[in-house]
Formats: C-alpha cells, sequence, structure tokens
C-alpha cells in the first residue's frame, strides 16, 4: 500500500505561482497513474491533472489548461504540480491521489471515486 506525503501551498497573490508535491513510499511509484485533485469549501472534490505511469502522458481540466503542469520523476517517487497564474477562483485544498494502471502510457481525467490512496491535502489560498 503506497502513501502519499504532499508538501508546497500556502497563500498566494493572484497572478503568482505555487509548486505542490507528492512523495510516495511504500508501493511500488512507477505501477501507478498519478492525479491532482482540489475541494473548495463547500463543494465536491474535483479533478485537476493526471499523468501517465511512463511516457508523460497528460490530462487537465479546462479550468487549469495552460496554466497548471503535472509532472513525475519515477526515480524520485515524486509527482509535482506547477500551478501559474493562479487566480482566487483556484483557492481550495489540493490532493495527490494515485491509482493503479495497467499500461503504462494509459490516462485519463479520472473521477476522485477512482482513486485508491490519497494524500492529506494542502491548502492553496489566491487572494485577488
Amino acid at each position: 500500500q503506497v502513501q502519499l506525503v504532499q508538501s508546497g501551498g500556502g497563500l498566494v497573490q493572484a497572478g503568482g505561482s505555487l509548486r505542490l508535491s507528492c512523495a510516495a513510499s511504500g508501493g511500488t511509484f512507477s505501477t501507478y497513474g498519478m492525479g491532482w485533485f482540489r475541494q473548495a469549501p463547500g463543494k465536491e472534490r474535483d479533478f485537476v491533472a493526471a499523468i501517465s505511469r511512463s511516457f508523460g502522458n497528460t490530462r487537465y481540466a479546462d479550468s487549469v489548461k495552460g496554466r497548471f503542469t503535472i509532472s513525475r520523476d519515477n526515480a524520485k517517487n515524486t509527482v509535482w504540480l506547477q500551478m501559474n497564474s493562479l487566480k482566487p477562483e483556484d483557492t481550495a485544498v489540493y490532493y495527490c491521489a494515485a491509482r493503479n494502471v495497467l499500461k503504462s502510457a494509459y490516462v485519463e481525467s479520472w473521477s476522485s471515486g477512482g482513486m485508491a490512496y490519497w494524500g492529506k491535502g494542502t491548502l492553496v489560498t489566491v487572494s485577488s
């Protein structure tokens, strides 16, 4: 079973940047498709971005396309979410998540219910 430990996040002004990190342990990181989700107060947990096990295939929510970049390093057991041009509506708790994927190049805009393992979340606050 994999454990996911998140870092990064915090308070940033609109237009600024942040990078979230998620370090995995206890499993074979390269067998997991990875995703980032977010949950704003009073709202459901929504898909943000995902990356395949290998080959760097990615998917993004329309609301973050062109601003956010997901990446991973299987040698470091880590996935990142680089967030640029942040907006107040990006304010949320961000979660890293993992799921077993058979095909190394496969990725889609996974639903939160399809993820098997979760980080504890990190708060991102974007001030206007």
